[in-house]
Parts: C-alpha cells; sequence; structure tokens
C-alpha cells in the first residue's frame, strides 16, 4: 500500500547509552509523552525488532564469535529493522523511538571492541546512507554508576559482563559521537533525580513537536 502522500512524515527518535545508564528507564516515558501529544508511537530495540532481528539478539548477546562477525550481525540486524519497523512506520507519520541504533555500534564494536572506525563508517553508509535518527537522547553516567544500578539478580549479558576499561572505551566514543553530531545528539546527565531527567528530556521533546 502507498503511503498516503499528504501524511505528516514520522520522525525517528533513538535512545543511548552504556549498560546501566538508565535509558530504559525513560523510554516508557517519551513514548507517553509524545502519545499524549497526538503522535502515533512504535517502540522497539536493537539488536532486534523483528522476528530475524530477535533470533539474532540472542546470538549476538551470548554467543563469543569475531569481532567483525559480531558487526556485520549488528547492521544486518539494523537493516531488518529498518525494512520492517522504521521505514514503515516513519512513511506512515509515526513516530519511532528505538532502544539504540548506529551509534550504539560505533560505541561498542568501534569503542569498546576496537573495530577501526573507517569499518563502522562503510557499514553505516552501506546500510542506512539516507537515514538517521532526528533527535539521539544519550543518557550519561560515570562508570562506577552504571554498574552499580545493573541488576544482579538476573544473568548478566555477554556485554554486561565486560571489565570496566571496555565501557570506559565505550563512554568515550559515545560522547566522541555526541561532539561529532550536537545537532542530533542530546547527553542527558542520567546521575540527576527521575523526575529532572523528565523535565529536561519534556524540554528537548516540546521543541521537536
Amino acid at each position: 500500500m502507498t503511503p498516503d502522500s499528504t501524511a505528516v512524515p514520522g520522525k525517528f527518535i533513538s535512545f543511548e547509552g552504556i549498560d546501566g545508564a538508565g535509558k530504559s528507564t525513560h523510554i516508557g516515558f517519551v513514548a507517553d509523552f509524545l502519545k499524549a501529544h497526538g503522535k502515533t508511537v512504535v517502540s522497539s530495540r536493537e539488536p532486534g525488532g523483528t522476528a530475524v532481528g530477535e533470533k539474532l539478539r540472542d546470538m549476538l548477546l551470548h554467543d563469543k564469535m569475531h569481532l567483525e562477525t559480531e558487526a556485520l550481525l549488528m547492521f544486518a540486524s539494523r537493516r531488518e529493522h529498518m525494512a520492517q519497523v522504521i521505514e514503515p512506520a516513519l512513511a506512515r507519520g509515526e513516530w519511532v523511538i528505538s532502544d539504540r541504533f548506529t551509534d550504539a555500534s560505533f560505541a561498542y564494536q568501534g569503542g569498546g571492541r576496537g573495530l577501526s572506525r573507517a569499518k563502522m563508517e562503510a557499514l553505516e553508509q552501506w546500510v542506512h546512507p539516507h537515514l538517521q535518527p532526528v533527535l539521539t537522547f544519550l543518557f550519561d553516567v560515570p562508570l562506577d554508576v552504571a554498574r552499580a544500578r545493573l541488576d544482579a539478580t538476573r544473568t548478566l549479558d555477554k556485554f554486561e559482563q565486560e571489565q570496566q576499561d571496555f565501557f570506559a572505551a565505550c563512554r568515550n566514543e559515545y560522547l566522541r559521537r555526541a561532539a561529532q553530531f550536537p545537532e542530533r545528539i542530546v547527553v542527558i546527565d542520567s546521575t540527576r533525580s527521575i523526575e529532572q531527567t523528565r523535565a529536561a528530556l519534556s524540554a528537548v521533546l516540546q521543541k521537536l513537536l
């Protein structure tokens, strides 16, 4: 079905941050905020978001593999996510909010794992040269705060089990990306209270609306 050409184009928002930064706490709030302002919202996640993506997610979060295999599978899951979820929703004029997108690959496979930035950029240009989030919330906290927030009662995935230097490198790459793309990436100080954080999120979203 061809999308209604009179429809207002949708917008794509992503949420980023190292494990334990607190982004998941606020995704539902942002969805509710947008719905309260009359937007139709599609919430999704990466890796995952589709039947194929969820199968790849299980492999990516738990199976050991070569670094380049990991990066390629992340982008394979992303391509399916775009084709099945993100692009159709945007064409319908809906708003998409995704728990992670390509900034996460730069942070984790690039910063944390050490895959060259040139290879990361090549994958980005191959998979989605025409699509970037209009807004990315980067939730940032000191490493010790992030580690303390991880739920010790559940089994941690292979990324969450990484050591401090891995997350330091991930965080540094996230902040480098934020400095590179200040018009898109908004750094949120996630050490603040939930109420203060949501006030900051609301202020940014109000401008986007």
